[in-house]
């Protein structure tokens, strides 16, 4: 048989679904057994998309691949429709790797081994199922699907105030993903064929006022989840409280789903408003910047401390989404990814730390870097990748979103000088907050209760491992970015071109002169660049 007749997207979702199941029946006493298991299980999927990547995945081609689809509930047009393509497809492989070393990480977990790896499994296949989903109705259970997993690990496996942080992500997350159902109820009832299909959904021509107000309540739903101010109060909480596992798929994984709707749904669908939407979306990412930035330095927690930077990093992802340039938007999708890679890493050292210490407090470690030189050398690695060093990821992603919006030709020169002035004073910030980390944990002043010499160990061979896992394509994707982009290039170069041919059109036809000063489109006639208000 051909390998690409073969459904590998639905098994490489439904694996770590179906393996969960049997978790309870396996024979285990203290979880070695189960842990084995869920490595295994974790292991063996990632092996799976990326062996069927390789065989039926075309990178040359910005269309959708290895199509399934399957009537599932047909009175209500519900199907099991997946496929893969540039957008996705880069987030998928991150997915695997960041939750196979998830289930790495958890290797002490000995508080109901059985229910955690079982959670952890169902979380892996609802992230898959979300970034694969072709049917927006699939789409929407899947991300609820995710949400009662992320809320169980947090509220078991979590820190003193875990309920606290579990329930208040649970608050946000759900309230939030009301609007992609209420959104996506109108798009497949408006007209008169009536789909649940997001390839059809976004062929359909919407009034404006529906289509501002579809947009609007995407942008909430999935600036939750990315999260955009100021709906980000959940993150550091959730960070703060979950354990080192929760926090890298959290970070690794969950916020990049808000960047990738946004991408597939606001700048894919509703091309038209996202030309309104635009420079709110830059500007936003500038808010989350600066805020970000500012917000870290007051962190005492070290956790909360990396929180607060992944809210900034993501800022970048806005930028780019809003640049409306090829190069931006491959920036923003670079910029996930980069992130992904780089918060696991630290979040995971984090974890490393707070098993050694049993505190996440930074004014209560200091002098570490003696007893665990290898975690020290680790944590900078990180640290220096996290503020965009030349060789490393985060350095490629952050100059190709500022490439993206300095060279976009649909905003006036001031805006752009504003947006790329304010957001290089997060980058200056970035810094100082992170280098101050690393001297206060490793080379400040030691805390009378903490008695290092006595109970500290460095980095043992599985941690280790899962950090170099971890900053292996970081250095390689820093210094050949290829690595990354080429699995995306050809779709981000549809995105922006499908995004700029709606420009002119849909510019002179605003009623309004709110962007008369900073935002400007290319007339239809000429290359000459009018207002927004004409």
């Amino acid at each position: 048989m051909n390998p690409i007749q073969i459904p590998w997207l639905s098994a490489i979702i439904f694996l770590p679904l179906v393996a969960s199941l049997a978790i309870p029946l396996i024979p285990d006493k203290d979880g070695k057994t189960v842990r084995w298991y869920g490595l295994g299980v974790a292991f063996v999927d990632f092996a799976l998309m990326i062996f069927a990547f390789w065989q039926g995945y075309d990178f040359q081609s910005s269309a959708l691949q290895m199509t399934e689809s399957y009537p599932w509930i047909p009175q209500i047009g519900f199907n099991w429709s997946v496929a893969v393509d540039g957008l996705s497809m880069p987030l998928i492989l991150l997915t695997g790797l960041i939750n196979t070393l998830a289930v790495f990480a958890a290797w002490k977990v000995t508080n109901k081994p059985r229910l955690f790896y079982a959670l952890m499994l169902v979380m892996y296949s609802a992230q898959l199922g979300v970034f694969l989903a072709q049917d927006l109705l699939m789409f929407f259970l899947m991300w609820e699907i995710e949400l009662v997993p992320v809320y169980l690990l947090i509220s078991i496996w979590g820190g003193k105030n875990r309920r606290y942080a579990a329930t208040k992500f649970i608050i946000y997350t759900a309230a939030a993903s009301i609007f992609i159902l209420v959104a996506g109820f109108a798009m497949a009832f408006y007209g008169d064929n009536f789909t649940f299909n997001m390839t059809e959904l976004g062929m359909k021509e919407y009034p404006q006022a529906l289509e501002l107000a579809l947009y609007t309540g995407f942008l909430i739903a999935y600036g939750v989840k990315l999260p955009i101010f100021p709906f980000h109060t959940w993150l550091p909480d959730a960070h703060g409280e979950a354990s080192a596992p929760g926090s890298m798929v959290l970070a690794g994984v969950l916020l990049k789903m808000g960047g990738y709707a946004l991408i597939r749904f606001n700048v894919e669908m509703l091309t038209d408003a996202h030309v309104v939407f635009a420079p709110i979306l830059a500007i936003l990412g500038v808010v989350n910047i600066v805020y970000g930035a500012c917000c870290a330095f007051a962190q005492t927690n070290l956790k909360r401390r990396l929180a607060y930077s992944s809210i900034a990093h993501m800022g970048f992802v806005l930028i780019g989404i809003a640049s409306y340039t090829e190069i931006g938007i491959s920036g923003a999708v670079l910029q996930m990814v980069s992130h992904g890679l780089i918060a696991a890493s630290l979040f995971f050292l984090s974890g490393v730390t707070y098993e050694r210490t049993h505190t996440l407090m930074m004014d209560k470690m200091g002098g570490m870097a003696k007893v665990m030189p290898r975690t020290f050398a680790l944590f900078t690695i990180g640290s220096m990748a996290s503020l965009a060093l030349p060789g490393m990821s985060g350095f490629v992603g952050e100059l190709m979103v500022f490439l993206g919006i300095g060279t976009s030709d649909v905003y006036s020169s001031s805006f752009k000088v504003v947006v790329i002035f304010l957001s290089a004073v997060g980058v200056i910030l970035t810094p100082i907050y992170l280098l101050s980390m690393l001297r206060q944990v490793f080379y400040g002043q030691q805390s009378e209760e903490l008695h290092l010499d006595a109970v500290v160990a460095d980095v043992k061979p599985r941690e280790l491992f899962i950090t170099a896992c971890l900053l292996i394509p970081i250095i390689g994707i820093g210094f050949y970015p290829k690595l990354a982009t080429q699995t995306y290039d050809v779709k981000t170069v549809e995105v922006a071109a499908h995004a700029r041919q709606v420009l002119p059109v849909v510019a002179r036809q605003q009623p309004t002169n709110l962007y008369s000063q900073i935002f400007i489109a290319p007339t239809l006639a000429s290359s000459e660049f009018v207002n927004i208000s004409e």
